[in-house]
């Protein structure tokens, strides 16, 4: 059952928010016109820190024994990631001879969502319906359900048992006649199922602990020596630990605690010999360079994949920065819709073509400053999109004076 509530917000109180809106839509304008001319930049800077080791590297046949003329050089080279550490976690039971050991915890949760509906009135006031619903699903952490708006389901989560997520690492990993450095040993992917092996002693201690929960059926019998079988309250399944009566049923208070392990295995790395280890490289603009995948990965492969990943994040902090700015521009200007809105239609009106403003000043004041960017870092790039971007303002500008003249 769905549970709302309703507020509602005068005009008054709508003027003064809008004001705020003022204050944080200029911060959000200048946040993202500082992010558009900063991604630029960084996308040239490591695109040419990229390029730069790619001239410089040197790919290595064979890391089996280590070479004095490769001292101080950037190389790339293929071998197996090996450890003969072994890692574990004696409550579960679990030992693996790997590179990296995880503990993943998950909870059976109650978990409030919401959506908010609004309605505007007649002399600007405002009303706001928001619906809350709930539904069970598994958590990485507990939900605290005495926050929940619904009376009927606050206080209604609990867990069996608590346990922290943790991730280990072998401390020496080995690449040929090289170790590598924790840099590289936690970049190392491709994790497998560990398998988990609790005793019957801790199996015997958390049954326990779980039939002292008010909500085990066998509290209510405290004075009963017969408890509830083990197996009843602790399943182990490969890799998962699971607590709770019935697994393939999972029940609000229910855990389950999942092992995963990254083994042995073939790398690929781009990294600068110091000593018996690998350092990062420093081009001559102060960037780094490094870089480990899984597998035979060639050097030429590595560096245009390190390529497309700077194209991507460039692009996302591209679109972040342009709706900072036209998010920005739109809780600026947000006053006027609020001073309209004294007759809900007319702010309607109003709303729609602020935003349609927003979006197009926002997109030409973001054009000019990626152009400025690039008139700094790569002029020729920078030019032409400094004349779109300013070709876009005197368009609009134009529509405006049209918009206000007056009609014969």
């Amino acid at each position: 059952m769905a549970y709302q509530e309703k507020t509602t917000t005068t005009y008054g109180s709508r003027l003064s928010n809008s004001l705020k809106g003022i204050v944080f839509g200029l911060i959000a304008f200048v946040v993202g016109t500082v992010l558009l001319f900063w991604n630029e930049g960084n996308f040239v800077k490591t695109k040419r820190a990229l390029t730069e080791a790619e001239g410089a590297v040197v790919s290595v046949a064979s890391v089996d024994t280590r070479a004095p003329e490769l001292e101080g050089k950037l190389i790339h080279a293929s071998a197996k990631a090996n450890t003969a550490d072994v890692l574990s976690d004696s409550a579960f039971g679990v030992s693996e001879n790997a590179i990296a050991l995880a503990r993943e915890v998950e909870y059976y949760q109650w978990v409030e969502e919401s959506k908010t509906e609004t309605r505007d009135k007649m002399g600007g006031g405002q009303e706001k319906i928001t619906t809350y619903t709930y539904k069970k699903k598994w958590c990485s952490d507990p939900e605290d359900s005495l926050e929940f708006h619904d009376p009927a389901y606050q206080g209604k989560n609990w867990t069996w048992l608590r346990f922290d997520e943790q991730t280990q690492y072998a401390d020496t990993v080995t690449f040929g006649a090289y170790v590598l450095p924790d840099f590289f040993v936690e970049s190392i992917t491709g994790a497998e199922s560990a398998q988990v092996q609790p005793t019957a002693e801790q199996t015997a201690a958390w049954t326990a602990t779980i039939a002292k929960n008010p909500h085990a059926p066998a509290a209510d019998n405290a004075d009963d020596e017969e408890t509830v079988p083990p197996a009843q309250w602790v399943h182990t399944d490969g890799s998962t630990v699971y607590f709770g009566l019935e697994p393939a049923t999972p029940a609000i208070g229910d855990v389950r605690v999942t092992f995963s392990k990254v083994p042995p295995k073939e790398v690929s790395l781009i990294g600068r010999v110091q000593g018996d280890t690998f350092v990062k490289y420093v081009a001559k603009n102060g960037r780094t360079v490094s870089r480990l995948e899984v597998g035979m990965v060639s050097a030429e492969e590595m560096f245009a994949h390190a390529q497309s990943e700077n194209r991507i994040f460039t692009w996302l902090f591209r679109l972040l920065g342009v709706v900072l700015v036209c998010g920005g521009l739109r809780g600026i200007f947000g006053i006027l819709e609020a001073l309209a809105k004294v007759i809900p239609p007319l702010g309607t009106i109003v709303g729609a073509g602020i935003t349609l403003v927003s979006l197009v000043l926002g997109g030409a004041w973001s054009l000019v400053w990626i152009a400025i960017a690039w008139l700094t870092y790569r002029p020729l790039v920078g030019i032409p999109l400094l004349v779109v971007a300013v070709g876009g303002l005197i368009w609009l500008k134009g529509k405006s004076r049209k918009a206000a003249a007056p009609t014969a």
